[in-house]
């Protein structure tokens, strides 16, 4: 067979691998069954799910014919390094760095860091709209994370609560 889209045939493989490895790491823990489900049921089934999900995209990638073959385009490493570091900034806000002095800056300081630099993975960077929608994130993820859900993490710097 050959394959028509890669884009699809790839996508699929990737699903088809995340799926597999969900699966296999729930396996570690007590699966349970429907009625009362173990620690390890949700991330099973995920896996299961994501697996039958990749099966059939890679399915359709061989059988649906594609107008040119949808080749894959080059890799986009400025997106991907943008958002990645968008969450280590985010970790490290939430958390500080101890062992290299670095303090906890809390959760409102973490979202507007990460917020500013998963803008810059984008074409364009407007500092206006990205500090509206960071402000609109944080108050919202106040009050879902820490009034609703009374979860105990720093919302400021520690520096200034102490």
């Amino acid at each position: 067979m050959k394959i028509k889209s890669q884009k699809d045939f790839f996508s699929g493989l990737m699903f088809m691998a995340m799926g597999i490895a969900f699966a296999w790491g729930a396996t570690n823990y007590t699966i349970g069954e429907g009625a009362r489900m173990g620690p390890g049921y949700f991330p099973l089934m995920l896996g299961i799910l994501l697996t039958v999900i990749g099966l059939f995209i890679v399915f359709e990638a061989m059988v649906v014919e594609t107008e040119d073959g949808e080749p894959i385009g080059k890799f986009a490493w400025k997106p991907l390094f943008f958002i990645i570091a968008s969450n280590v900034v985010f970790g490290i806000c939430i958390g500080g760095l101890p062992k290299l002095g670095v303090p906890a800056m809390g959760l409102i300081v973490g979202i507007y860091a990460l917020t500013f630099v998963a803008a810059m993975a984008g074409e364009e960077f407007k500092a206006k709209e990205v500090a509206i929608l960071a402000t609109f994130l944080a108050i919202l993820s106040y009050v879902a994370f820490i009034l609703l859900l009374k979860l105990q993490f720093p919302v400021w710097p520690s520096f200034l609560t102490a």
